[in-house]
């Protein structure tokens, strides 16, 4: 059941979502209010602040109060500058196309300790476009049958890298730069219980996930799509439409995403995004994986 907040909540979808109002995030939240926030991100997974203006500093510092603030770990995406690396420039603009995101995924699933969130603040929206979606993964897995539930317990999978190299050769005129090959893949339970919440979620993605370990890619394939089709079922999903001023924040822990891409270098569309460190996925009640 949901709390009292001190500030307006609305939820969005019965999947996912709220809009925060009555918070300005270019102040330093004081702890019962920051408190609020986290609780209302645990319940809701996205949140939408409108109408903020924050300067990198900003942005970067109520990032760091949920964890670490880093620049990407793969180099993919520039720093806003040199004082901020860690606040991460996302860009469209005439004769440079920003690099694609148009497939579900969690961010940066293939490293050590993905990050647990991103927050992405709107600088510049081409008016209707370049929607975000994001889906469910405590109710994607809780919505299987529990014999394909109990299955998916006892497996891990492989999250690789190479995905962004890929996708950065096959369209080097973007804004990401290309990034070396052989990068470190890592393994990863495939249902990975929350940290803070304790509830359990389906952790595999369109992008980063090759295969299930002891599988190959080819085995692996079919019973990847189907998650990933079951996991982004309309009923499931928030789709939020950016207006200038919009800070998102979602927890990669328990969701994915999609950057709908439907707009081109001619439609400037300017994100700073943050992430927050997180730990490494585990599974309760079963050791890690190696």
């Amino acid at each position: 059941m949901s709390r009292d907040y001190p500030f307006q909540v609305q939820s969005l979808t019965g999947a996912m979502g709220a809009r925060i109002s009555g918070v300005n995030l270019s102040e330093d939240l004081d702890a019962e209010t920051f408190a609020a926030v986290t609780d209302a991100l645990h319940e809701y997974l996205v949140l939408v602040f409108p109408g903020q203006d924050l300067t990198p500093a900003e942005q970067s510092r109520f990032s760091q109060r949920f964890g670490p603030a880093e620049p990407h770990p793969y180099g993919s995406r520039a720093g806003v500058n040199n004082e901020h690396p860690e606040v991460i420039v996302l860009e469209t603009k005439p004769g440079r196309r920003g690099a694609r995101n148009d497939f579900w995924h969690s961010d940066i699933s293939a490293s050590e300790q993905p990050p647990a969130l991103s927050l992405l603040h709107a600088r510049i929206v081409p008016e209707g476009r370049g929607d975000t979606m994001f889906c469910n993964m405590y109710r994607a897995l809780e919505t299987l049958s529990p014999a394909l539930q109990d299955m998916l317990r006892g497996l891990d999978a492989m999250h690789s890298p190479d995905a962004i190299r890929r996708r950065n050769l096959a369209e080097p005129d973007t804004d990401s730069p290309q990034i070396p090959a052989n990068l470190s893949s890592f393994r990863h339970p495939v249902v990975r219980t929350h940290p803070d919440t304790g509830r359990d979620a389906l952790y595999v993605n369109t992008f980063f996930t090759t295969n299930f370990v002891d599988m190959t890619m080819e085995e692996s394939r079919p019973l990847l799509d189907f998650l990933m089709t079951h996991a982004t079922q309309p009923e499931n999903v928030y789709r939020h439409r950016w207006q200038e001023g919009d800070l998102v924040m979602w927890d990669n822990r328990a969701t994915m995403h999609y950057a709908v891409r439907d707009y081109d270098e001619n439609m400037p569309r300017r994100m700073h995004r943050t992430t927050a460190g997180g730990d490494r996925p585990f599974l309760k009640d079963r050791a890690t994986a190696a």
